[in-house]
Parts: structure tokens; C-alpha cells; sequence
């Protein structure tokens, strides 16, 4: 970037506009040249090469990954990581197929951009807050039960 400081001071406000036009231009081709190529299969070069083996590769990388993300819908009720399962399985898609890597691409941006969102100091003012009022009325709600039943648990109480 030039700063024009080899200039004189008898610089004219039209070489100004025209350097800013220029430096413009240079940083629309660096925008360009930093975007994604589109997408390309991962596949080996001589699995690439036959069309019945490409169709087989993609076929066996749908049933993987449609396997893990299965597993970890799965885990979304059982015990285990769930949400990691599931971002493995797009993962594996987007290896093959272009809108698996497009929603990837746009799921990472949001995560990055909901993890930006809770490192803000008033948002995690209002969750400290509100995580305070809940453990707050979740207390009164024990104690007011253990003061009325005692140590009593709640299938066994006889008089209702």
C-alpha cells in the first residue's frame, strides 16, 4: 500500500482517487484469490478415474456417514456425544458431496459466531443472572419440600 509519503507535497487529489482506485482493485483480487475453490471429491486419483468405482466410493461414503450421523442422533437420547457424532457424519459427507460441505461450511460459521455471541460480557452478565435466580428458586422449592416432608421421598409420602 502505497502512503504517498515519496510524494511531494504537490500530490493532486486525482492521483489520490486514482492510487485508492488501484489499491481497491488489489484487494477485490486478494478477496477473490482467498474464497474457496468449489468443491472437489476426495477420492483417489484411480478411484476418480472409473465412473462405477467414483459411484461406488460415494455411495459407501453416504452409508458411513449416514451411519455415524444415525449413531449420533441416537446418542442424542443415550449417553454419549450426540452433537460431535452428528458434525463427524456431515464431515464425512463433505468429503464427496458439495452441499454436505456447504452446510458445514455455514454450521461452523454459526457455532463460531454463537460461541462470539457468549463470550460477550453483557450476554454472560444476563446467563450468570439468570443461572443465579434459578439455582435460587430451585433451592426454596427443596427446602420448602424438605421443610413440609421431611427426608421423605415423594412416591412413598402417604397423606396427600
Amino acid at each position: 500500500m502505497n502512503t504517498g509519503s515519496d510524494r511531494g507535497p504537490q500530490g493532486s487529489a486525482a492521483e489520490s482517487a486514482a492510487e485508492s482506485e488501484v489499491e481497491s482493485a488489489a484487494g477485490d483480487a486478494t478477496q477473490q484469490t482467498t474464497e474457496e475453490a468449489p468443491h472437489v471429491s476426495k477420492a483417489p486419483a484411480f478411484i476418480k478415474s472409473r465412473r462405477t468405482l467414483h459411484l461406488s466410493w460415494q455411495v459407501g461414503v453416504f452409508v458411513v456417514g449416514l451411519a455415524v450421523i444415525g449413531a449420533g442422533i441416537a446418542m442424542l437420547v443415550l449417553p454419549g456425544p450426540g452433537w460431535v457424532a452428528i458434525f463427524a457424519g456431515l464431515a464425512i459427507w463433505a468429503t464427496e458431496f458439495a452441499w454436505a460441505h456447504l452446510v458445514l461450511r455455514w454450521t461452523k460459521r454459526k457455532v463460531t459466531e454463537a460461541a462470539q455471541k457468549a463470550l460477550d460480557p453483557r450476554v454472560r452478565r444476563r446467563n450468570i443472572i439468570l443461572t443465579g435466580v434459578g439455582l435460587v428458586i430451585a433451592g426454596a422449592l427443596v427446602g420448602f419440600y424438605l421443610w413440609k416432608y421431611g427426608l421423605t421421598l415423594p412416591w412413598n409420602l402417604k397423606d396427600q
